[in-house]
């Protein structure tokens, strides 16, 4: 039968715990790595919102919609904006550098597992005002047509 670590073990083998209710209402659990590695259950709140655009240097992001729906937005290097609408068992993976950020409707849960190269840096996690400005004052019901 498997031992169950305690918390302090798992610190002490550079793994933490890290939950926040943020600004716009979701909840954010987390399991972090020393590596800079991490995974991130997100729950919506009751309002959808957006989240804030953001890129990463060296980590790559790998996204799976459990339920609901959300709306991923992208920045391509030309400063194209592309919007992909995903559902209940969609995925995406999002590599370094990428300008991108998340409509969550209501109550929309996903994963996020965060991984990269060994020299990642621990705050890797970098705000695109640019995206921002593009996709802030898009609204739910404009999302929904996409």
């Amino acid at each position: 039968m498997p031992r169950r670590l305690s918390d302090e073990e798992a610190r002490e083998l550079g793994i933490e715990t890290f939950h926040q209710l943020m600004d716009n209402g979701e909840k954010r659990f987390r399991l972090i790595s020393s590596d800079g590695t991490s995974y991130i259950r997100t729950e919506a709140s009751n309002e959808g919102g957006w989240q804030n655009s953001h890129f990463h240097k060296g980590l790559t992001e790998f996204y799976v919609v459990q339920s609901g729906w959300l709306v991923y937005a992208e920045l391509s290097v030309e400063g194209k904006l592309s919007l992909r609408s995903m559902k209940r068992g969609d995925s995406i993976r999002v590599h370094p550098l990428i300008h991108h950020n998340l409509y969550m409707s209501p109550y929309t849960v996903t994963h996020v597992v965060k991984y990269g190269s060994d020299d990642v840096i621990q705050t890797d996690w970098f705000p695109s005002l640019e995206l921002d400005k593009l996709t802030r004052h898009i609204s739910e019901s404009e999302l929904l047509k996409i």
